[in-house]
């Protein structure tokens, strides 16, 4: 049965999200031998484009479609093929590869009194050094092994050998490069000529072939739109009877698994050399997603990929007698409409702020960075600091002046009692603020009581799952568990809160940031008036 649409469009209905699931599962559950140190292991965090690549990839073999990889390195002759008397603007935009050329080093009798300064050697290790050098020159030995070479045959260290190189022979510094003829591929269509002429001879059609790859373009500048390096992710079919009909069928059978809907073929106005007159086609796919979006796609329509027919003309020189259509499309132009982004290299690189469009951290993310200063670190600091909660949620409220027992036993080998305490007369064990959750709300950090007056602010916030008296009970247990080394009886009080500290809450460095940068607050301010004492015995 002759390969068609229908057959492209019937593929594709298989089923996308099961597929890709079932391969988010197994990269899930990741497991670690035995005698490697045990970590906490999760799902991580999937970078944009490539989370795109790979399911371009699940995309097209749903569509009976085989990888392959095509050539990175094209030398301009290939280009010439392809393009005609276009080939000199293409070859504007490609990137050529250089190299640096093996000097000819000689050693006078200067050179080698510079380097027995620097080596103790005899003559025979200068006579090594020039035959070493000599077989670099011809290509016997890399330049990355030239170092370790000389420093294995005479016996000294690298470090010597990097510093005689440096010294004594200007000329490696002095190398510059030399250009080839060999480019790097600029699109993937010149990838697919050389494929396709080497394979045509062994494989039968119809021929479905797709690669999801890297290609580089040497642009004026970078900006939002495009990058000098970017992925394609091109597919062709060759058959004697390809059409452009089968081209919009893999549009729709591939943009279909990403919730595009509805398609409309438009002629594309660039005309390149190597595709037949009037079949290259632009795709602009509707995407409900994008519908009323602040992006420039809130009618919901984007072009997102681009197919025609290989000229007759092109396709002979390379020995190739049958149709070929290729399709192809720009994976971080898919990116950033699935990721609603503006801005290329912020979606690329967002690990540079230079590239940020907004930073933006969820309020979620900005509560994980909320945690104690100082905390115990043994069984009995927690279990003393477990008390000290315990106790002033029981008696919070008892009227002072008050004191009750929240622990009693034996902390690096001595014994002590744990009392939460108010000598203070007609007020309460501990203040009204004591039991302050620190809720995070639009990237505001606040200490807000658990009441219905603040219902709304918990709603619609993040609890950071630390009160105020957990983190204060954390500081008077580390304290404790310090002096258990001398027996020093402690106290350990806190008043009006002002600032964060002052209750043993610390906010990570990024956070910090990232309230500064915005404008954001931090208000941790309340009355807690708890303190907490110990006696040694």
């Amino acid at each position: 049965m002759r390969f068609n649409p229908e057959e492209i469009k019937q593929a594709a209905k298989e089923d996308f999200d099961t597929a890709w699931n079932q391969g988010k599962e197994y990269i899930a559950k990741p497991t670690i031998p035995d005698q490697y140190p045990r970590f906490k292991l999760g799902y991580g965090k999937v970078h944009p484009v490539y989370d795109t690549i790979q399911k371009l990839r699940v995309a097209y073999l749903n569509l009976g479609f085989e990888e392959v990889a095509n050539p990175l390195i094209v030398e301009d002759r290939e280009i010439h093929k392809q393009f005609g008397y276009e080939a000199l603007a293409v070859l504007d935009r490609c990137f050529y590869l250089a190299g640096l050329p093996r000097p000819n080093v000689g050693i006078s009798d200067e050179r080698i009194a510079r380097v027995k300064e620097i080596i103790q050697v005899d003559d025979e290790g200068i006579d090594t050094i020039r035959q070493i050098l000599h077989s670099y020159k011809k290509g016997e030995i890399e330049g990355d092994d030239l170092v370790p070479e000389i420093s294995h045959r005479l016996d000294v260290p690298d470090s010597k050998v990097a510093v005689m190189l440096d010294h004594v022979f200007p000329e490696f510094k002095e190398l510059t490069p030399i250009g080839s003829n060999k480019t790097l591929r600029s699109h993937m269509t010149s990838g697919w000529f050389i494929s396709l002429g080497a394979m045509v001879d062994r494989a039968r059609p119809p021929v479905r072939l797709f690669s999801v790859d890297r290609c580089f373009r040497r642009e004026q500048q970078e900006d939002a739109t495009r990058l000098m390096t970017y992925f394609s992710a091109s597919c062709v079919i060759m058959d004697p009877n390809v059409t452009v009909e089968h081209g919009k069928a893999v549009a729709a059978g591939l943009l279909s698994q990403f919730g595009f809907e509805k398609f409309s073929f438009r002629p594309d106005e660039k005309r390149s050399k190597y595709y037949v007159p009037d079949t290259q086609i632009e795709v602009f796919a509707y995407h409900p997603g994008l519908v009323g979006s602040s992006t420039k796609y809130s009618d919901g329509w984007v072009e997102v990929a681009t197919f025609g027919i290989y000229s007759p003309s092109a396709l002979a020189q390379y020995d190739i007698p049958y149709p070929v259509m290729n399709l192809g499309l720009g994976v971080e132009r898919l990116a950033m409409i699935l990721h609603n982004s503006t801005d290329v290299r912020a979606l690329t690189y967002p690990q540079f702020p230079m590239y940020e469009e907004e930073w933006k951290m969820p309020d979620e993310e900005l509560a994980g960075m909320v945690s104690v200063e100082t905390a115990p670190t043994s069984k009995e600091g927690w279990d003393i600091q477990r008390a000290i909660i315990r106790v002033c949620e029981e008696h919070g409220n008892e009227p002072s002046p008050c004191e009750f027992l929240a622990w009693e036993g034996e902390v690096m080998g001595r014994q002590v009692k744990v009392w939460v305490t108010e000598p203070e007369e007609d007020t309460r064990l501990c203040g009204p603020a004591a039991m302050n959750h620190i809720v995070v709300v639009n990237g505001d950090i606040l200490g807000l009581p658990d009441t219905p007056k603040y219902e709304k602010m918990f709603n619609k916030g993040m609890v950071a799952n630390l009160r105020y008296v957990e983190a204060f009970a954390a500081l008077a247990a580390a304290e404790i568990e310090a002096a258990s080394n001398t027996g020093d009886p402690t106290r350990t009080r806190v008043r009006i809160v002002k600032v964060a500290s002052e209750v043993n809450v610390k906010l990570d460095p990024i956070g910090q940031r990232y309230i500064t940068g915005h404008k954001k607050k931090i208000d941790l301010r309340g009355p807690v008036f708890t303190t907490v004492r110990s006696e040694f015995s």
